[in-house]
């Protein structure tokens, strides 16, 4: 298959891609300079330079791709306009990724909360990430334009990537900013839990996802859970850091910025990943990005 890939120079994107290359699929990544481009052809993906602002040009490549998979930018709704518009009444798969920050809620890490959503459940979403799910829901709405669209939707995802880019958000944030201040800080108490993934389960769900799912479908993404204050006790083992910090919110926002103090790294995120597992006969092998820190978290 022809598979067209926007992110594949990322963390997700290129990961995604690098499976889908060994499957035998021909994978086109979109990218946005010439460096980068040379970068994805030592990984074997046919490189697309252009912006995702190029609505004509992601028309264009979903139109002739056998599938298209969406990881650039879950905020940007444009550019699903245009994959949609590219696949409009093909039947092909259109698999856009999301995150589970649409279920954040405003614990400034103080608290653990008792709410879990699944696939099964309905879903408080805070209204500064209402956009981001108006999107997942206009993907999975394309399914009445016979796109055959499915969203994943990702908790906190650890493990070494693939492509391009072998590193996630999360973690390595953390790490390095302790590395730089010489603290392991985190937001409130470090109560607030997320749900998590490993990336190498990751892209099997999305590998059973383009071959399995059925239109109009959404899946969390986790096998685990983790409070942040265990997140940063493993970072403080596995980088001897000794003191863990623990910054009030406000102060949080002003070094880190409100979208991720506040929901990256202050809040609730709790999921389970039901329709997966039953769907589509997905079984995640990673259970704990504690133990994945302390044993295989390379140096930085």
């Amino acid at each position: 298959m022809k598979i067209f890939v926007t992110g594949a120079g990322g963390y997700i994107g290129g990961s995604v891609a690098a499976a889908l290359i060994k499957r035998g699929h021909q994978v086109r990544g979109l990218t946005r300079s010439t460096d980068s481009a040379e970068q994805l052809k030592s990984y074997g993906i046919d490189p697309v330079i252009g912006e995702l602002d190029d609505s004509r040009l992601l028309k264009q490549e979903a139109s002739i791709a056998d599938m298209v998979i969406n990881t650039a930018n879950a905020d940007h709704r444009g550019a699903v306009e245009a994959l949609i518009s590219g696949l409009n009444q093909s039947g092909k798969r259109l698999i856009h990724t999301s995150g589970t920050s649409i279920v954040g809620d405003d614990a400034r890490g103080d608290f653990c909360s008792e709410v879990i959503f699944s696939e099964e459940t309905s879903l408080a979403i805070d209204p500064r990430k209402q956009a981001r799910r108006d999107i997942d829901l206009r993907v999975m709405d394309a399914a009445k334009q016979n796109v055959h669209s499915a969203v994943i939707i990702p908790s906190l995802i650890y493990g070494h990537g693939t492509g391009v880019n072998k590193k996630s958000i999360q973690v390595p944030f953390l790490v390095k900013n302790a590395l730089e201040v010489g603290t392991v800080q985190i937001v409130g108490k470090g109560l607030n839990t997320w749900s998590n993934i490993h990336i190498d389960d990751l892209v099997n769900l999305y590998l059973a996802v383009s071959e399995q799912a059925p239109a109009g479908a959404f899946y969390f993404a986790e096998n685990g859970e983790a409070a942040f204050s265990d997140v940063a006790e493993a970072i403080s083992r596995r980088f001897s850091i000794p003191h863990i910090e623990h910054l009030k919110a406000e102060d949080a926002v002003k070094r880190w910025g409100a979208a991720r103090a506040l929901f990256t790294f202050g809040s609730n995120s709790r999921v389970r990943s039901v329709r997966a597992k039953k769907e589509l006969d997905w079984r995640p092998v990673h259970v704990s990005v504690q133990n994945w820190i302390l044993t295989s978290y390379e140096s930085a």
